[in-house]
């Protein structure tokens, strides 16, 4: 079987659902035959957006091609269907919430994302368009979904401005932990049982002895961890096996670290409980970074236009004036010459806005963030600071051996992307349960009970979680 594409979304949490549009496979018809057209049946309505069948059965025909050499690891077709679902709609929320926020991708940003899948996976874009035909899909539709990723990807950008923060004091005990425990990372894995919002009693006790009883088979040997999270896991990295990666220290949940620190590759914690219901989580492995190659950081090459918020321009008439640049930028302007002419900055619009190498929080939390989520070449989305509205394009990125002042501010970035996740992971779980979404049967009809079935409702009792385990949003929780 010829090697699948698909691996090369990998890279974020909805990365397989990015790959899914999978044509149907053609059907043999008699010559002359009249061609009718099938009736594409409504899978979800969400919110005033609908999913249609057709891209349920291409992202579930996606990830069967992607499983074929262990499809005794899926789920059976009614739990896959729901995950794959979820993931669609998901996705489809978090596009909607974009094109609120007048966050779009223009097609020289989708024409670098194709340059580097196809240096990624050592080829031009003539055999990946070649590649992608034997794999049944148009590249029209590849580009599709990167243009989607890169949405959700700026989404992202735009949500952390403003709500990231790290104190000195974080910093220090970071260090300190550092010290003690050296360059260590974990490989981690972990399975999640959802238990809704304001769970009753009886509800929580279903869950907890789910995830009970998944823990007790793969204790027996009779499933593997990996194959349990594919089979029973409510989280969106369910079809990953669970896998949350590799983490240093200052990215695991302080609730988590020092369990984490006395397990033995293979060996399992849990149930736990946590703000979407209880988890077990696998230490897979560990590693030792190499101490003789010093400690590394990442350096980041940029440039901005900034936007000022002052006595002559509010807040109101620089975002709508940033909004026009990144709406040039956007339709093909050249970053640096709009620079030169738009930007506030006086100190680098004359040098076509370049800010130099950032290590950190050269300029703040705001910026170290923004640019570390950018590919090289990418222009951010707008985004506020004290001194006003900025965009940042990204121009090169470096490592370079960490002194002290590095070391900091790496240690502070990682901090920060934990805290991220977590923040991004709650406001993923608040969009969706504010959502309307109506999941239909095969046949287009709405699964929701009827007003004349449904039971009065009862008062539930909140799903309390206690405070040292609330910090637990990094592991889907």
């Amino acid at each position: 079987m010829t090697e699948s594409i698909s691996p090369i979304f990998r890279r974020t949490a909805l990365a397989i659902l990015l790959a899914a549009l999978l044509p149907a496979a053609p059907v043999a018809l008699a010559q002359n035959a009249p061609v009718i057209a099938p009736v594409d049946r409504i899978a979800a309505v969400v919110n005033a957006d609908v999913i249609l069948r057709s891209e349920l059965d291409r992202a579930l025909a996606n990830i069967r091609v992607q499983y074929a050499d262990k499809a005794n690891q899926l789920p059976p077709a009614d739990v896959l269907e729901r995950q794959v679902l979820e993931r669609l709609i998901l996705m489809r929320l978090q596009l909607s919430r974009a094109k609120d926020s007048g966050i779009t991708a223009s097609d020289e940003e989708i024409d670098r994302a194709v340059q580097g899948v196809s240096q990624q996976n050592s080829m031009n874009v003539d055999q990946l368009r070649e590649r992608l035909a034997r794999e049944g899909m148009s590249f029209t539709e590849f580009r599709s979904n990167l243009r989607d990723e890169i949405i959700t990807q700026k989404l992202r950008q735009s949500f952390a401005q403003g709500r990231i923060n790290v104190s000195e004091a974080e910093v220090d005990a970071a260090l300190a932990t550092a010290a003690a425990t050296g360059s260590q990372q974990f490989h981690l894995a972990h399975i999640l049982v959802n238990a809704p919002d304001g769970a009753t009693p009886e509800q929580l006790a279903i869950a907890q002895k789910k995830i009970e009883g998944v823990k007790a088979l793969v204790d027996k040997g009779e499933m593997t961890f990996s194959a349990a999270a594919v089979r029973y896991s409510d989280s969106p990295n369910a079809l990953e096996g669970g896998d949350l990666g590799w983490r240093g220290q200052n990215e695991i949940p302080p609730a988590f670290a020092t369990a984490i620190q006395q397990m033995q590759p293979g060996q399992i914690i849990g149930p736990i409980r946590g703000p979407s219901g209880f988890q077990l989580l696998q230490l897979v492995d560990t590693r030792t970074q190499s101490a003789a190659a010093g400690e590394q950081v990442t350096q980041f090459q940029a440039r901005q236009i900034l936007i000022k918020i002052d006595d002559k321009t509010d807040d109101a008439a620089a975002k709508s004036k940033v909004e026009t640049l990144a709406a040039r930028l956007a339709g093909g302007a050249d970053f640096a010459t709009l620079a030169s002419e738009s930007s506030d900055d006086t100190t680098t619009r004359r040098r076509g806005g370049d800010l130099g190498w950032l290590t950190g929080d050269t300029y703040g939390n705001a910026y170290a963030m923004q640019v570390a989520a950018l590919d090289d070449k990418a222009i951010s989305a707008p985004f506020k600071t004290d001194a006003g509205w900025v965009i940042l394009q990204r121009t090169g990125s470096r490592q370079i051996a960490a002194g002290n002042d590095n070391v900091r501010a790496k240690i502070r970035e990682t901090i920060g992307g934990r805290k991220l996740e977590d923040e991004w992971n709650r406001f993923l779980r608040e969009t969706r349960g504010e959502a309307y979404v109506d999941v239909r049967d095969a046949n287009g009809r709405s699964t929701a009970p009827k007003l004349d079935d449904t039971p009065a409702p009862k008062k539930k009792k909140k799903m309390t979680v206690p405070e040292n385990e609330r910090d637990n949003s990094i592991f889907g929780n």
